[in-house]
């Protein structure tokens, strides 16, 4: 009897408790946009927060909130675009590919080390103990941070420098964030001029710690009749939405630190 009394107590509290469930759900259920599931399905699942959220589900549901364009995923590229405009009734503008690239010719030919490095093979863990492992304060530390976070294994480091495989880079800027000195950027992959250095110091301060730095003799500018180079104190910058990859200043330049990154297309 005991028993029967028990099971039967037992089924008319699941009975309440389901009941409270339903309720429950019915009370507080929030409506989802079945968009939403779509565009999560069209995004590559990298999660690598290049598009400036925190994931792919956040992504996909600024998109359809109206808070991300459908283009905003750079890892996805055109195609994703394509898919997401369609869902979303939406024209992608199609955005050009981007590829990393690193700005340091500092290899071991080029600079010297200021010693044997040991210590954590982390260029941001050596940059906050404020070590730096060559002569040029504002070259590749070649400890690899940049090779660790890389999802796609597009990084290696090439006779003390970082070096990008275009072919395997999808500009999710994770390498970017990782460079303490700030060499790598992201750049329009037909966009074959890279002035390949970061040293700020004058002339003779770059050559004295790499043979192939920028000297700021600005050669370069006055070759471009587009305005599309200019002088950033004493270091070259390329403005690539006035470039039109003529090559003039590459040819004049005469510390050859005006070069085009293998693998990169012609434009």
């Amino acid at each position: 009897m005991f028993i029967l009394i028990a099971t039967v107590m037992i089924v008319v509290i699941g009975i309440i408790v389901g009941a409270g469930l339903v309720y429950t759900g019915k009370k507080f259920y929030v409506p989802v946009d079945e968009r939403e599931a779509a565009v999560r399905e069209c995004l590559p699942g990298n999660n690598c927060g290049a598009c400036g959220y925190a994931g792919c589900d956040a992504m996909a549901a600024a998109i359809v909130a109206g808070d991300a364009p459908v283009n905003g995923c750079p890892v996805g590229g055109a195609p994703c675009a394509e898919k997401i405009g369609g869902i979303m009734g939406q024209d992608a503008e199609v955005l050009e590919r981007q590829v990393a690239f690193v700005r340091c010719k500092g290899t071991c030919e080029n600079t010297k080390k200021q010693g044997n490095y040991v210590g954590v093979t982390d260029c941001r863990a050596a940059a906050l103990g404020g070590v730096n492992v060559g002569e040029c304060d504002y070259g590749c530390m070649g400890l690899g941070s940049c090779v660790n976070v890389c999802p796609q294994h597009a990084i290696s480091l090439v006779d003390g420098v970082a070096v990008v495989d275009p072919r395997k880079c999808v500009a999710c800027g994770l390498c970017v964030k990782a460079c303490p000195k700030g060499l790598i950027e992201l750049i329009p992959e037909s966009k074959h001029v890279v002035v390949q250095c970061r040293n700020k110091d004058k002339g003779p301060l770059v050559k004295k710690v790499c043979s192939a730095g920028c000297i700021g003799c600005s050669m370069c500018v006055k070759q471009c009749a587009f305005d599309a180079i200019h002088m950033e104190g004493a270091l070259a910058k390329v403005t690539y939405e006035n470039c039109t990859q003529c090559g003039k200043c590459a040819e004049k330049c005469p510390a050859k630190v005006i070069t085009r990154p293998a693998g990169v297309k012609e434009g």
